[in-house]
């Protein structure tokens, strides 16, 4: 009679364990490993050798290690006035198309909810469709667009409404078209699944009672909404911030952002202990709105409970 194989009593792990653990294992892998070198190196000093930086822990002669940290790269960040700018146009351009696209976005969802059970898929379709072409291909189509001969200036002379191709590429008009648009997705998707599932019972007391419609939306949709609105504007505010090819691409020179000045510094000046600590800064600063809409969820659960 054959017995049954076994794990052996001790590498019995619950199955509680794995469904917790797995998730920490691989933020541990992919996130906190990855961030613990980027750290590691920003606190290095930068040499003109491969790799370009000099390890702070470094074994000396008789077996001695000699720990030196060099906090000289943070130091710049804040004594240099040109990564502060950098930084403070990274929130601005973050800031304001978090803005536009929530003012664009906020429509949509709202349409696509309301919309017939038969209607939804195809205008969901609509809105994952141009994440099947490449985002770098999408980039250059819109610069093609707008520029000097593009199609935008192309319509607009041949309606007669302008004499002269309009100066639109390379400007910060088209940074922000370029992340409104590649971007609002983001924001739309997370909005249309929390409006899908708001209790229209409500809506409809209110109107019996003689509610306005606009006073509906203002009174109850809003303010249910605000979770599906907190998230949107995460997913686009955080990758925005560190955002390079848009600005590059098609931005011009005054367009300074962080993500485009960390590219500089890695690949161009080879200074990369300054680029990791322009990372590391970059990191902490995205975590704050992070940990806000985590309080303001947490808060907003406790009153509801």
């Amino acid at each position: 009679m054959m017995s049954r194989l076994s794990w052996p009593t001790a590498l019995r792990v619950p199955g509680r364990v794995w469904v917790i653990g797995a998730p920490w294992f691989w933020l541990a892998l992919f996130f906190i490993l990855p961030f613990l070198f980027v750290l590691k190196i920003s606190l290095s000093e930068a040499v003109l050798a491969q790799p370009p930086y000099l390890d702070w822990v470094r074994e000396v002669e008789d077996g001695m290690v000699l720990i030196q940290l060099n906090f000289g790269n943070y130091l710049m960040l804040w004594e240099d006035s040109l990564y502060l700018a950098a930084l403070w146009g990274s929130f601005k351009v973050a800031a304001i198309s978090t803005l536009i696209c929530l003012l664009i976005g906020y429509p949509m969802a709202y349409a696509i909810a309301l919309a017939p059970n038969h209607w939804r898929m195809p205008l969901l379709m609509l809105i994952i469709l141009p994440f099947w072409t490449s985002f770098l291909i999408r980039v250059y189509a819109w610069m093609g667009i707008l520029k000097d001969n593009g199609l935008i200036n192309q319509v607009l002379m041949g309606m007669g409404l302008i004499s002269e191709p309009l100066q639109i590429l390379h400007t910060p008009v088209a940074v922000y078209i370029g992340v409104v648009y590649s971007y609002l997705p983001f924001l739309v998707l997370p909005l249309y699944a929390t409006l899908i599932r708001l209790d229209n019972t409500l809506l409809e007391a209110a109107a019996d009672l003689g509610c306005r419609p606009w006073k509906q939306f203002l009174t109850i949709t809003l303010p249910q909404s605000v979770p599906g609105i907190l998230a949107g504007s995460m997913l686009v505010f955080i990758p925005v911030m560190g955002e390079f090819v848009i600005p590059d691409l098609l931005g011009g020179p005054d367009t300074l952002m962080i993500g485009k000045l960390m590219w500089t510094e890695f690949f161009s000046n080879k200074d990369w202990p300054l680029a990791s600590a322009l990372a590391s800064v970059l990191l902490v600063v995205l975590i704050i709105p992070f940990v806000l809409m985590r309080h303001y969820e947490q808060k907003t659960a406790d009153n509801l409970g």
